[in-house]
């Protein structure tokens, strides 16, 4: 699966695809509501879903703040802590039963070194991601819930089938009622 996927990639050869595959050495299995990271762990790998989802949430006394979900075919890592290598301030936590394979940030970062076309597809990698945060801030910043749920629906339209609404609701910064309601209109 992930090298059909890396085939994809307009800029990679198939050397390239023979290199970096065998580099995801690391096969992950995580129950259902069980941590990949718990706030505090410093993050050692990046990792490719195979299957399954998680969230990634922002603990505080009052509440679980969901920051982002990941699911099959994407990849997911505590980010933060994996460029500074500081302890995570967040936590990513399996929704169902989920397979990954991992790449340890070594490994990683070598192989960029060696060579710069891993470079390039990391920073598009993190150039997506950051238009994804940046979309998400202006989601934030709208007042209305119902655009906050159809600009998700824009971008996301399948989250509903892997995500339990309350994550949903968390994300998108109202309550589970809120969202319920203004889903049926």
């Amino acid at each position: 699966m992930l090298a059909s996927l890396l085939r994809q990639v307009p800029y990679f050869s198939e050397d390239d695809v023979a290199v970096f595959v065998p580099l995801w050495k690391k096969q992950v299995q995580v129950k259902r509501h069980d941590f990949l990271i718990r706030e505090g762990q410093v993050e050692q790998h990046l990792y490719f879903v195979l299957s399954g989802a998680f969230r990634l949430y922002y603990p505080t006394p009052e509440e679980d703040i969901c920051v982002g979900f990941a699911y099959a075919n994407t990849l997911i890592t505590a980010f933060p802590s994996l460029v500074t290598q500081m302890p995570s301030t967040y936590c990513i936590q399996a929704l169902k039963k989920s397979e990954l394979l991992a790449i340890s940030r070594t490994d990683f970062y070598a192989l960029q070194e060696e060579r710069p076309v891993f470079g390039k597809f990391w920073r598009h990698e993190l150039e997506k991601a950051l238009v994804g945060k940046m979309e998400r801030e202006i989601d934030l910043q709208l007042l209305d819930p119902q655009q906050r749920l159809d600009r998700l629906l824009a971008r996301s339209p399948h989250i509903f089938q892997l995500v339990p609404l309350k994550y949903i609701a968390s994300y998108l910064r109202m309550t589970p009622e809120t969202l319920s309601r203004i889903r049926r209109y």
